[in-house]
């Protein structure tokens, strides 16, 4: 079977005016990663991401620190749902809930997580750019691309999003669409889910690890945004 990599983005750029991109934080998350892979002689056959910014940022940074350039195989299946819209279509009928200016964002993702539950049980109402089940089917449509162009292949890598990961776990693991809401939520920067796949199904091994940041000068760029 070949074996997935699938990484969330870098450190995104949380509170400026652009978040779709990396933070400086971001690129270094993203170098570490591939210099681990390296460290370990880990080669790719194939670089897969969403077409989102900070997607590709840090699939250049993965490729930096391998030393390698990957051919690079886009696919906006596995982009993040619009969680701006969705966060606005709920204060818009909650607005007692908007957070404060200068609020932390543990608050915003408190107002995410109601959100997105509202959203994926077909109760948030507004000019929504995706169906809580267009986002379901889109994801399952890049799982199904990767297993019929990758699965000849030894081992591929994949960049995508919070969401958009815990997505995969759902139709992965066959869970409730609860479990999208709550492991969206958990997923770390750059965290690395593995394991298997062919053309008929996907195993898990590995969720949402961070071997590159798992030492005591780099405690600190664990992050969550």
């Amino acid at each position: 079977m070949a074996q997935f990599y699938l990484v969330r983005h870098g450190q995104a750029s949380f509170g400026t005016d652009n978040y779709d991109r990396l933070s400086e934080l971001g690129h270094q998350q993203a170098r570490w990663l591939g210099e681990y892979f390296a460290e370990r002689d880990m080669g790719f056959d194939a670089l897969l991401s969403g077409d989102l910014v900070r997607h590709r940022e840090t699939g250049a940074g993965i490729c930096e620190g391998l030393g390698v350039a990957l051919p690079e195989d886009i696919h906006a299946g596995l982009n993040e749902f619009d969680f701006h819209s969705i966060v606005d279509a709920y204060l818009s009928a909650h607005p007692e809930e908007v957070p404060p200016e200068g609020a932390s964002m543990a608050a915003f993702y408190r107002v995410l997580k109601k959100a997105m539950q509202r959203w994926q049980a077909g109760r948030l109402e507004g000019n929504l750019p995706e169906s809580w089940q267009g986002f379901c089917d889109r994801v399952a449509g890049a799982m199904a691309h990767i297993q019929e162009q990758y699965a000849d292949r030894d081992r591929v890598l994949v960049v995508s999003s919070g969401g958009a990961i815990a997505m995969w776990m759902r139709h992965m693991l066959n869970t409730a669409d609860d479990a999208v809401v709550e492991l969206n939520l958990q997923i770390r920067n750059t965290g690395v889910t593995q394991g298997f796949f062919n053309k008929n199904v996907y195993r898990l091994s590995i969720f949402n690890q961070v071997p590159h940041l798992d030492r005591e000068d780099r405690g600190d760029a664990i992050t969550y945004s």
